[in-house]
């Protein structure tokens, strides 16, 4: 069995949880897109933990973890993260993760570049995390990245941080910036892939080798399908491919091994950084945007910054849905909306007084879209920390019912809180199938 676990939103909608509650059930739990600007927060009893670049599996002891070889590493990130779970009592060892040789990495040059990239855009900037995830996508597409497997290698290292900083530094310094040392830069590189060095693996070999076995693997993904580089809302995106498909290029497991595709959206919709967000709430409703925020716990992981709050958007998320090939769906945060007297839900798109069918390929259009609004009644009850579908409020389900119908997919989960078993497992879904396999 091998499960892909996807945002149907702009991110941030609660992958963590899920994939750690899932984690214990599976063998492999393997990230493939994205770096440390992901943030997952995984809440266990009294102890929460933050995870940037490892899998949420990783709180699972005997799990092995796997950055794959679609990922870019901040290998100074890396250990970061690793030395602070460390000392949290979580053990991260190479017999626990393993690192794709074929992985690109993050280098200063590239946090260099995207402050620089910011400052060029003025008005239009994308609001990244500045962490270099994008100038590293860059120098992938471009035929001129650092692998893992480069990285182990002293004269291929300093050859191409040499080839990669020239070029690096006429922008960086054109726009105020002051050059940076190849000689520094690969001192401490080296340092850390002589770290890194026993972490590293053919994790293609590993994972497709796993599957023959019949072990279960879990894959996790980063961000989420609004902010897809192909499919989501261009160009305030990621730099990498956040869609199911991705979860085969990014791990080199062929699309026939995949056996479902878990979809997880929240009960709202929030965004981070720049970019249109057309249920956002605007104009009157600020108040409201913030009880959520508040409630929901709304501030980046990885940034601290406060997200943008909205409504449920169904049209935006129908065409996840369709995209990724939803077998299934986690529903998170019902809790939070326990104090709204009446909730909307988005369910459709004008756009120039015309009801449109499919999601806006350009932005400005999606700036421009009028929301089309179905309004549920609050239930005014606690949900926190339910179990039961049948002890939920009678109004409660009927949300989740409208929300299962709007998108075309089941829901197989509903989270009632951070906590691990604060959670609906609907056994008659396809999650709770593959979760009682």
């Amino acid at each position: 069995m091998i499960i892909v676990v996807i945002g149907a939103q702009w991110g941030d909608e609660g992958k963590g949880k899920i994939v750690d509650l899932l984690a214990e059930r599976f063998d492999v739990v393997a990230r493939y897109q994205g770096g440390h600007n992901a943030g997952h927060s995984v809440q266990v009893g009294s102890s929460s933990f933050v995870l940037h670049l490892l899998p949420s599996g990783i709180v699972h002891p005997g799990k092995t973890c796997v950055l794959g070889n679609g990922m870019v590493i901040d290998p100074k990130a890396f250990f970061d993260e690793a030395d602070r779970l460390a000392a949290q009592g979580i053990s991260v060892t190479p017999e626990r993760v393993l690192v794709s040789t074929r992985a690109h990495l993050i280098l200063p040059y590239h946090r260099a570049l995207d402050h620089t990239s910011e400052e060029r855009l003025g008005n239009e900037k994308v609001g990244t995390t500045l962490r270099g995830i994008g100038p590293a996508y860059e120098d992938k597409a471009g035929r001129r990245g650092i692998r893992v497997a480069d990285a182990v290698v002293p004269s291929v290292l300093r050859s191409r941080i040499e080839r990669n900083l020239e070029d690096a530094n006429r922008i960086i310094v054109a726009y105020g910036g002051e050059a940076l040392d190849p000689d520094e830069i690969f001192s401490e590189t080296s340092r850390l892939a002589e770290r890194l060095a026993p972490f590293i693996a053919d994790t293609t070999r590993y994972m497709n080798r796993a599957a023959r076995e019949g072990r279960t693997i879990l894959i996790e993904g980063a961000q989420a399908t609004l902010l897809d580089v192909d499919h989501g809302t261009y160009p305030f995106v990621t730099s990498s491919t956040t869609t199911a498909g991705g979860a085969c290029t990014g791990t080199g497991l062929a699309p026939h091994r995949i056996t479902g595709v878990l979809g997880i959206v929240r009960t709202y919709t929030t965004r981070v950084g720049e970019g249109p967000f057309p249920t956002e709430m605007l104009k009157g409703e600020e108040e409201l945007g913030q009880l959520i925020r508040e409630r929901g716990r709304e501030y980046g992981a990885s940034t601290g910054r406060p997200r943008r709050c909205g409504w449920f958007d169904a049209f935006a998320t129908r065409y996840a849905a369709e995209i990724n090939g939803f077998t299934s769906v986690a529903l998170t945060k019902l809790d939070v909306l326990d104090a709204l007297d009446e909730i909307k839900v988005c369910v459709g798109y004008r756009l120039d007084g015309r009801e449109i069918d499919s999601f806006p390929a350009v932005s400005q259009d999606l700036r421009r879209v009028e929301p089309m609004y179905a309004t549920l009644p609050g239930w005014k009850s606690s949900t926190e920390g339910v179990t039961d579908a049948d002890k939920l409020p009678s109004k409660a389900r009927d949300y989740i019912e409208f929300l299962s119908r709007e998108i075309g997919v089941e829901i197989g989960l509903v989270s009632t809180g951070p906590e691990r078993g604060q959670t609906i497992i609907y056994g008659d879904s396809a999650l709770g199938r593959w979760l009682s396999t």
